[in-house]
């Protein structure tokens, strides 16, 4: 157990936020609390801040990306802000060098370009977005090489009018692959990148696609060795019995996706509320999940994470802790700090 104690203090924590709308809240109301989280979360050492793009989820304000990022970069100083992800198929390569080097210029050192393949979203809500023929998941390995040509010293692409994104060429924005499959996993490796897993909803895959990446990967100038980030959820309360309670708001996020009607984030109920709601079919897929949800004390919860961290060897955690009540998430959020020993540290 003192082994694995060491591990987690030297794993670095960072913070996924889905911008989440409450119940009876608004997107400003999302926003605001966000702000107000990631000022904290840099008092409290966290490495990194990300946010995800999802599309026609009236529970995430999280849509515009890269303002959101440049909305939280501007209210901190020294923490890490990103994209946990942008979803590459959703946009031309150029217009996201575009926004990320001019977020790079704004906030030198600071931004994170994590990347998906998915749509984040429905069909219908990605022909909306694309505008044109639906990509299929295999360009996405072109679509990353134009990316990264806008990116270097010369600012251009393979085309022969050599097309520059301004102010992207030259700058150095780290380019995070993430995925929930061996897809990204592969092509992470075998590009030199940096990869975030997705644990947090695909726990089964954890271990093949982690193996998959290191036995894959090949020194670049971006990475000398492997380094994978894996996502947890994660709920802490002063009891089990309260963390427990809390924890039926992710619940009910997560029955709202599987139903197809996702929804805002809704006040947590009674546990015995919700074993009622759910079906058979629903309740396996939610116990899978609790491999990689850590729900509970501050001493429960690390030895839950302890263990993980033991089995799974990341390089660095990325917490979602979808909490309705603001200061109880702050207080998720500060207590697994301690853990870490991030403020110690600082």
């Amino acid at each position: 157990m003192l082994e694995n104690a060491v591990r987690l203090r030297r794993t670095p924590l960072s913070i996924l936020d889905l911008v989440p709308v409450l119940e009876g809240g608004t997107a400003s109301d999302g926003l605001r609390r966000s702000l107000d989280l990631v000022q904290h979360a840099q008092r409290w050492g966290y490495r990194r801040y990300w946010v995800a793009e999802h599309h026609g989820m009236p529970g995430i304000a999280s849509s515009a990306t890269a303002v959101v990022i440049g909305h939280l970069a501007a209210g901190t100083s020294t923490i890490r802000v990103g994209s946990g992800g942008i979803m590459l198929p959703n946009h031309a390569p150029m217009v996201i060098a575009e926004q990320f080097g001019t977020l790079e210029s704004l906030f030198p050192g600071r931004i994170d370009l994590g990347l998906g393949r998915a749509p984040g979203t429905d069909r219908a809500t990605m022909r909306a977005l694309r505008r044109g023929p639906l990509l299929a998941g295999d360009e996405f390995p072109d679509l990353l090489s134009e990316l990264q040509g806008y990116f270097r010293p010369d600012g251009a692409d393979a085309d022969e009018e050599r097309v520059r994104a301004y102010p992207a060429a030259g700058l150095s924005v780290p380019i995070w692959l993430l995925g929930s499959s061996d897809f990204s996993a592969r092509l992470a490796g075998e590009q030199g990148l940096p990869f975030a897993f997705a644990s947090h909803f695909s726990p089964q895959y954890t271990l093949p696609a982690l193996a998959i990446y290191r036995e894959t990967f090949v020194p670049s100038e971006a990475l000398e060795k492997p380094y994978a980030m894996l996502g947890v959820n994660v709920v802490i309360a002063d009891t089990d019995e309260e963390a427990q309670r809390l924890a039926t708001s992710l619940l009910q996020q997560f029955l709202g996706i599987v139903r197809g009607r996702p929804m805002r984030l809704q006040p947590p109920v009674a546990v015995k509320d919700m074993e009622m709601r759910m079906t058979p079919q629903e309740s396996a897929l939610w116990r899978q999940r609790q491999g990689t949800t850590f729900v509970g004390t501050k001493e429960s919860v690390a030895e839950a994470l302890e263990q993980f961290v033991a089995a799974t060897g990341p390089d660095e955690l990325i917490v979602n802790s979808a909490i309705y009540d603001h200061s109880a998430r702050l207080h998720s959020y500060e207590q697994l700090a301690a853990l870490g020993n991030m403020q110690a540290a600082r």
